[in-house]
């Protein structure tokens, strides 16, 4: 589909696009996302009916954008958390040439990588909403729709938004570079592992982290974790901290909310003993689902 051709065909009809290769529809959802009956009271809208003014973007991309809604896709916001750290990757993926404001047509386009090459993926801008709630990721300002739209197109090139629903957090952050990566376990880490991530933060490389279990459960530990989980690192950090240094890692959670409650977190003792200026740069004390 060209979106260039198509968006200017709706435009000199005055219609709004509607794709049929990816259709509002329970066939884009996928047979077992969700009962049948939920699935039967799904219903599909576009930002321009639920907003007198949307945007695509505002103010900028950024990962507290993202809230994950029902779908199980935290590998794949976990990815796009870190895209949204590295604005040159980002423009690969989101093209400029669109939004709500001028030449609007119901119509937007998203680039992934596939095997060996950018793929240009187009869609229509109706979003799936079950009992008046997003049933994808919902953005944390709610006339911002690049979150929802961007997830829409990465459920089209992979069949469904049901396929979606667990997959790994490499696979995700290949398909949004076109980049290599390379996995640690943490089980048996390489003795130098935090000077690997403090190097690989200097030079721009996009990481994640998760946990083991089903995600299908989305079990809280106590200490604020969540089983089965993809997070992403969004900063690597040696303070001096008492007599020494300290290696620290921030982390962000894909749900917007929900963290650690251990060593280093928001209101934990750790940070009384750092310097004044080490904190007020680092320590953002929300819950916005951002640790250290």
């Amino acid at each position: 589909q060209d979106f260039r051709d198509l968006r200017a065909l709706c435009l000199s009809q005055g219609l709004l696009f509607e794709d049929a290769t990816f259709p509002a529809h329970i066939s884009s959802i996928g047979p077992t996302l969700l009962p049948e009956e939920k699935l039967r009271q799904i219903q599909w809208k576009r930002p321009t009916e639920l907003q007198r003014n949307p945007y695509l973007i505002m103010d900028g991309v950024s990962r507290f954008d993202i809230m994950q809604g029902e779908i199980g896709d935290c590998w794949m916001l976990a990815a796009l958390g870190s895209l949204t750290l590295r604005k040159q990757f980002l423009e690969n993926v989101l093209p400029k040439d669109q939004g709500f404001q001028e030449d609007y047509a119901g119509i937007f386009h998203f680039r992934f990588w596939q095997y060996g090459e950018w793929v240009d993926v187009v869609i229509d801008d109706r979003l799936p909403f079950l009992n008046g709630r997003y049933l994808s990721v919902h953005p944390r300002t709610s006339n911002e729709f690049w979150p929802s739209l961007l997830e829409k197109a990465y459920a089209k090139l992979q069949g469904s938004y049901q396929n979606l629903n667990g997959g790994y957090l490499s696979d995700a952050l290949v398909d949004l570079t076109g980049g290599v990566q390379v996995q640690f376990s943490l089980k048996d880490p390489p003795p130098d592992l935090e000077e690997i991530l403090k190097a690989a933060d200097k030079s721009r490389c996009l990481m994640g982290c998760s946990t083991s279990g089903q995600s299908r459960r989305n079990i809280e530990l106590r200490n604020g974790i969540v089983q089965g989980h993809a997070y992403t690192i969004t900063g690597a950090v040696k303070i001096p901290y008492k007599n020494g240094w300290k290696h620290i890692i921030r982390i962000w959670n894909p749900w917007g909310h929900g963290e650690w409650k251990g060593p280093w977190s928001d209101d934990s003792p750790q940070w009384d003993c750092v310097d004044p200026e080490y904190r007020e740069a680092l320590l953002r004390n929300k819950d916005d689902g951002e640790f250290w």
